[in-house]
């Protein structure tokens, strides 16, 4: 049916696999000479380590250099400290033990760890500034304004609790920061009034006088079709680098399951060639799981990484720009606003009220002046999202029944040097999860993705080569990967929320083995 292959263009690129799984326990922490119990066990070292993770709370950060995950170990029954413990699995009573918070440093000797480069950022070379955007009426939180430098293709976006911190080089201390949202008046400030931490700034929303708008009949298919035909005005023709910060995660009764976040340089190939894929290079990744709940389920995102490559809609045109499916979809000009500083004409679409198969339903934001997409807000039509469950939702276990509940995505671009570049995506996707044979007691469940463009590059753009190009249709939070914990404090990301915060000092990071920042 052509209706329903229409909407796959997005729905086919989550995966979810959901299994019973058994519970683990984590106590407090007391220091490196705090005594655990540890039974009888054979496995690798790092399985062994996770035991000790289970009954003191910390987590391990080392270089591969240091430790072999898959290295055969064994440890007896008995009463151990956690250096004991340590010395004892990894069979090297020489290593060096370091207690960061909650994470215990592995180092080879300080002699044989001279080599190892982790890449570290220098702090003498970089300065932060941070805030949290609030409303000037209403005193919310304003989430997802873009932050960043107008001179410089530097940038990130503030998090749902409106929070932000930009790492900037220090040769840009004397440079302007601009903050911009949908609605509201753009605001630029000297880089040293945000250098204190906690600055509270207050975004005034945009008000439109009747002055600024000649009131006419707008078309809406005239703006969608000026939109399409100014694409190699207002878009790149030439190939570019990304380096972008990606984040997915699971969250189960507004519990926290597992977060995955990373640095990409992304091959970012221009709009007028869709035939030709992006490509992603991995540069730093984390990951984060909890696995202190009884009675749960596996949850793995299949795709995240290509679902957000994908909803580059000025690229990968979607069903409802596409002119030979406009049938399908009624349009309708609802409103004008304002995204940085600039007058946008809102353009509402919805589908047919004769198609009863499960298309979208949103917003698009077209600036007034130049058609260029500035920004779009979509989801799965809600009427027949429940119909949507069987492409989104697959091996998940026979007793178990999955209901959709919502899917919503959003894409933004932001200006540069004249051109109009991705700056933010995410996807959300909500379920409802029982068992079949239970007609009450079902379990929600929100998984989720991310990408935010930190940094633009036009200059020497060549494709990587195949050994370097990460597979982006796989489950990416089972890649193996190296924590660097000093490269985390000195990158631009999206801030955690404060949920998201209080998940990440409960649950368990699972430290494996890659490759390092080129």
């Amino acid at each position: 049916m052509r209706a329903k292959s229409a909407y796959l263009f997005v729905c086919c690129l989550t995966w979810l696999m959901l299994l019973p799984v058994a519970s683990l326990h984590a106590e407090n922490d007391d220091g490196l000479d705090r005594k655990i119990q540890l039974p009888k066990a054979m496995g690798t070292i790092y399985e062994l380590l996770e035991k000790v993770t289970d009954r003191s709370g910390y987590l391990f950060i080392y270089d591969n250099q240091a430790i072999s995950n898959e290295q055969s170990a064994r440890i007896r029954k008995g009463e151990y400290t956690i250096c004991q413990a340590i010395y004892e699995i990894t069979g090297n009573p020489q290593l060096q033990l370091r207690l960061i918070g909650k994470h215990i440093l592995i180092q080879l000797p300080s002699e044989q760890s001279a080599s190892i480069s982790y890449n570290i950022v220098q702090d003498s070379l970089f300065f932060t500034v941070e805030g949290t955007l609030l409303d000037a009426y209403s005193r919310e939180s304003v989430p997802y304004a873009t932050i960043g430098i107008p001179t410089d293709a530097i940038g990130t976006v503030s998090n749902q609790n409106g929070d932000f911190r930009l790492r900037l080089p220090d040769s840009l201390c004397r440079s302007v920061v601009r903050i911009s949202h949908l609605g509201y008046e753009t605001k630029e400030l000297p880089v040293s009034k945000l250098v204190e931490p906690s600055q509270v700034i207050i975004l005034e929303p945009k008000v439109i006088s009747i002055q600024e708008v000649v009131v006419r009949l707008v078309n809406p298919m005239r703006l969608l079709h000026n939109m399409l035909d100014k694409r190699e005005q207002n878009y790149s023709t030439k190939p570019v680098y990304f380096t972008s910060f990606y984040r997915e995660g699971v969250e189960r009764k507004k519990g926290f399951v597992n977060l995955t976040e990373a640095v990409f340089k992304i091959y970012k190939t221009p709009y007028n060639f869709p035939e030709a894929g992006d490509q992603v290079k991995l540069l730093k990744m984390r990951r984060i799981s909890n696995e202190d709940e009884r009675d749960t389920l596996i949850t793995k995102m299949k795709s995240g990484i290509n679902a957000s490559l994908m909803l580059d809609v000025i690229k990968n045109l979607p069903d409802f720009l596409l002119t030979e499916e406009e049938a399908q979809y009624n349009f309708l000009h609802s409103d004008i606003t304002v995204i940085d500083d600039r007058l946008t004409n809102v353009v509402s679409f919805e589908q047919r009220k004769d198609i009863k198969e499960p298309f979208y339903k949103g917003e698009l934001y077209i600036d007034a002046e130049n058609d260029a997409l500035l920004s779009t807000r979509f989801e799965i039509n809600p009427k027949y999202v429940e119909k949507a469950t069987d492409m989104l939702v697959t091996h998940k276990s026979k007793n178990l029944r999955i209901t959709t509940q919502q899917v919503v995505y959003t894409v933004s671009y932001k200006p540069w040097n004249g051109k109009y570049y991705v700056s933010h995506i995410r996807g959300d996707l909500y379920f409802k999860v029982r068992k079949a044979n239970q007609l009450f007691g079902s379990t929600s469940l929100h998984t989720w993705f991310e990408m935010v463009t930190c940094k633009i590059e036009t200059q020497d753009v060549t494709r990587f080569t195949r050994n370097e190009t990460l597979q982006t249709r796989t489950i990416f939070a089972e890649t193996s990967f190296a924590y660097d914990n000093l490269f985390w404090e000195n990158f631009n990301i999206i801030l955690p929320e404060e949920q998201l915060n209080d998940a990440i000092n409960k649950i368990t990071s699972k430290i494996e083995e890659t490759g390092g920042l080129p």
